[in-house]
């Protein structure tokens, strides 16, 4: 018998293997595929303080290794979530969830995070900050330091949930946003997000999406999020959920040799609504197959 436990935060997972935010809606949509509870949890989609509608489509590219979104985070808002959503979520889920949080100012992210604070089937918050600061320019949050920590400050007074911060990767320092985060107060950091990134059409001669750039995910990202998922547990203290392009069980092995306690899985749902299942199956034969008997102790096993 091997062990795929792990812990996060006080939390204790069947296994390192969580949907992200974006690709697993509130649970529901994926009931008629398999039982999400041989899931170690899953991140809701983002949510934010009002309902979005989105951006206007196309708002899918497809490219080579992976695709490109610019959803622009489509939602019903907080106040839907507590009392739809998570209601239901009661009724097929028996583990905690973790809440995605988005927001466009401090103060979106410290309401929403206090309404969450008080329902009792959330574990985890983690905060998107590749959201615009419409305070401060359109600035993301996350491509700055001082706003990181600022964010991260008002959410931790908002809440006594775990707190783990989602890093966007474009930026040329992230090591120095995850420690002001670590230093903030943040429980952990989730990272990475997707990289800007764009397509055309070469018979219209026009871009493919509606908002020109969107984000990047999928296999493609796979290299640089290991990379950059390595720096920062190198250099902060709390733990790491890695997450950009992982489709296998020995990718999930491979991130959590470069420090990840967890790890997210995000386009490869949209491609095989099966894939964390597979993924979970296969775990613990790969890690067999790798002479591997305790998860956990691989965890940041690169140095």
């Amino acid at each position: 018998m091997v062990n795929t436990k792990v812990m996060l935060s006080g939390l204790t997972l069947d296994n390192p293997v969580i949907p992200a935010s974006g690709t697993f809606g509130y649970g529901k949509e994926f009931l008629d595929y398999y039982d999400i509870n041989i899931l170690g949890s899953f991140v809701t989609k983002g949510t934010t303080l009002h309902p979005r509608f989105g951006n206007p489509t196309p708002r899918i590219a497809e490219c080579t290794g992976g695709m490109i979104n610019s959803v622009g985070l489509q939602n019903p808002g907080v106040h839907h979530v507590i009392k739809q959503e998570l209601t239901d979520l009661r009724s097929f889920f028996r583990k905690p969830v973790i809440v995605n949080i988005c927001g466009f100012s401090i103060e979106e992210y410290a309401t929403c995070s206090e309404l969450m604070n008080q329902q009792d089937q959330v574990g985890i918050l983690e905060i998107n900050i590749s959201c615009p600061n419409v305070h401060d320019g359109g600035m993301a949050f996350g491509t700055d330091w001082h706003s990181a920590a600022d964010v991260t400050r008002a959410v931790k007074k908002a809440t006594n949930k775990p707190v783990y911060m989602k890093l966007s990767p474009n930026v040329t320092d992230i090591v120095t946003i995850a420690r002001a985060c670590e230093d903030s107060g943040a429980d952990g950091i989730s990272l990475i997000n997707t990289l800007q990134a764009m397509r055309i059409n070469v018979i219209t001669q026009q871009p493919v999406l509606h908002n020109v750039i969107g984000g990047l995910s999928g296999p493609a990202l796979f290299p640089i999020a290991l990379r950059m998922v390595w720096q920062v547990t190198q250099a902060v203290k709390i733990p790491v959920m890695g997450i950009g392009g992982i489709v296998s069980a020995r990718d999930v092995i491979e991130m959590m040799l470069a420090g990840a306690s967890a790890v997210q899985i995000g386009t490869q749902n949209l491609v095989d609504p099966y894939a964390c299942k597979r993924i979970i199956d296969e775990l613990p034969l790969e890690m067999h197959t790798l002479g591997m008997d305790d998860l956990p102790k691989k965890i940041g096993g690169v140095s």
